[in-house]
């Protein structure tokens, strides 16, 4: 499948930005809640054809949440801190239905689900095999301050991931999926690093 760059020409019966300071409801499919418009989304004709950022966003999101779902498998065997133990917990909860989302949409345009996860040299904020060995290696406040310090640096390539797809990708689903990654990932983010400057040194 061939996918087009953004920003093509075609501009015939181009849907009305949303603006003004009125909320205005979109359905979201069957049974499903409505939800809010975003400023300046377009509304009113299916999503266009996926463009490559989108099918980029997908490929690479769905290895880079499994690898914090490794991480957050560590946490109960290593640590009795609640904050610690709660932010694993709100981040499998979270991540795990984004991945089975983003591998059926992947599936639906024609395109391979990505198998397992690259440790790799730390691009986007990746955990590499040698940081994963030490996490497992620690116990107690070491494991708290070094899952805390790895998981703030992998939400934040997150959100690089979440800026890029939104800077260039088109598809609706994907582009509410980079939104939401980017919300969410954005208050954890803060949440961690208050948390870790309770841990003792």
């Amino acid at each position: 499948m061939i996918f087009a760059l953004a920003g093509c020409s075609e501009k015939a019966e181009e849907p009305s930005a949303i603006t003004g300071d009125a909320p205005v409801l979109v359905p979201d499919g069957p049974g499903a809640p409505a939800r809010t418009a975003t400023p300046g989304e377009r509304i009113g004709r299916p999503s266009p054809e996926p463009a490559a950022a989108d099918v980029r966003f997908a490929e690479g999101m769905i290895p880079h949440h499994r690898q914090a779902l490794e991480m957050t498998g560590l946490v109960a065997g290593r640590t009795t801190t609640p904050a610690v133990r709660r932010f694993a917990e709100q981040i499998a909860v979270a991540q795990r239905p984004e991945i089975r989302l983003m591998s059926s949409w992947l599936s639906a345009v024609g395109r391979p689900v990505p198998g397992g996860h690259e440790h790799g040299s730390g691009g986007y904020g990746m955990a590499t095999q040698a940081e994963m060995n030490t996490l497992r290696a620690t116990r107690g406040a070491a494991f708290d301050r070094s899952f805390l310090t790895l998981m703030i640096r992998h939400h934040e390539g997150a959100l690089k991931m979440a800026r890029e797809q939104l800077a260039a990708g088109r598809d609706e689903s994907m582009r509410r999926m980079a939104r939401d990654v980017y919300a969410g990932q954005s208050i954890e983010i803060a949440r961690m690093r208050r948390a870790l400057e309770r841990v003792p040194s």
